[in-house]
């Protein structure tokens, strides 16, 4: 059996359901994956995260390779004895950190300042491939060029130009079968450049395609619009992550066009400013009305924060001890993260993703 594999089981129209294969078990698809970019998702624990019931974790390739350095975490044991997490990972390749950046992008490589102390690194293809490896990811992502939306259009071509350079390099210099290789579509919104990539993306072969460039300016309906192009030029066997993306709108209309995988930071960043976000809308847990009030988050939530903790005492601390705030509102955000990817799901299998996707719209299409 191949240690990665995606079987679909259920279609409802374009939106489908299956079990992704990998060599730390199996994920139900579609899946959201909390982000622990530094090898933890900030204020929480990974057996919390696992309780939340998600079976993917994302880290990332730019920050652990400087800080505390591939070698560090490989002479520990990999990238999942060193996070503590037991189900499968995902590494990002680097290449949306350094877009912040003031980078130099070129055939060879990308060359960029450390965050941490200023100093110079470059990170090629070739070796974004390797570090990963050395990691020890169950995914890997090829290094990419990705620019900030709206941009011109000879920018965004010249990015393109760079990506398809760099996932050809990156294929060839895969050297482990226990570890996929992603390839990313970029091309910003023009639909040639996105059509393109996919054909070119394709062309090449990867274990699963992903969506890069979207979520960084433009509006959710034109990610939208993207996301309906490019998967259109996607293999229906192969799976399909888009990037960066962890609003439940856009979540549920990237599933109605047949996407599998999605990542963001926003569940544990919304906590972090005293947002919780809940089946009929976030709960801003700062307005003074909280304070007053002996009710959880959200009534039928089963996560521990809303079993055990009313909304005034939240908030309370949101005023006096916003860590331990922030700590409590992560539980459940991802609690609620995994509930909305659970009831997709089952809505996928049972033929009532349609009525589900409404309502998903109707309370977050403005949110």
């Amino acid at each position: 059996m191949r240690q990665f594999s995606l079987q679909i089981l259920a279609n409802d129209k374009l939106a489908r359901m299956g079990v992704l294969t990998t060599p730390h078990g199996n994920v139900e698809t579609p899946f959201f994956m909390p982000v622990g970019t530094r090898g933890m998702v900030r204020l929480t624990p990974p057996w919390v995260v696992a309780e939340a019931g998600f079976d993917v974790l994302l880290s990332n390739t730019y920050h652990l390779m400087l800080r505390p350095g591939a070698d560090v975490v490989k002479k520990v044991g990999g990238l999942h004895r060193f996070a503590g997490w037991d189900g499968a990972m995902l590494t990002d390749s680097g290449g949306f950190q350094v877009m912040s950046l003031d980078a130099k992008f070129e055939s060879s490589g990308v060359t960029f300042k450390s965050v941490y102390d200023g100093s110079f690194h470059k990170l090629t293809p070739e070796l974004a491939v390797e570090v990963q490896e050395s990691l020890g990811a169950d995914i890997a992502m090829v290094l990419d060029v990705c620019t900030m939306l709206p941009n011109d259009r000879e920018r965004l071509a010249k990015a393109l130009e760079l990506t398809i350079e760099w996932a050809r390099r990156a294929r060839n210099s895969k050297s482990r079968c226990d570890q996929a290789l992603f390839g990313i579509v970029q091309g910003g919104t023009e639909v040639d450049l996105r059509i393109a990539s996919s054909q070119a993306t394709v062309e090449i072969g990867f274990d699963g395609y992903a969506i890069g460039g979207l979520a960084v300016g433009e509006d959710r309906d034109t990610t939208v619009g993207i996301v309906e192009l490019v998967t259109q030029y996607l293999p229906p066997q192969s799976p399909r992550y888009l990037m960066g993306v962890g609003d439940p709108y856009t979540i549920v209309e990237g599933v109605a066009r047949g996407v599998d995988m999605f990542d963001c930071v926003s569940p544990t960043r919304l906590a972090r400013h005293g947002t919780a976000l809940a089946m009929d809308g976030k709960v801003h847990l700062r307005r003074r009305e909280n304070l007053f009030l002996d009710a959880p988050i959200e009534r039928d939530c089963p996560c521990p924060t809303c079993q055990r903790l009313p909304r005034s005492l939240i908030s309370h601390l949101l005023r006096v001890d916003p860590s331990s705030a922030g700590a409590a509102l992560a539980v459940h955000n991802l609690w609620f993260m995994s509930r909305l990817m659970a009831k997709i799901r089952v809505a996928i299998t049972e033929g009532a993703f349609d009525d589900l996707r409404a309502e998903i719209r109707s309370i977050w299409r403005n949110t």
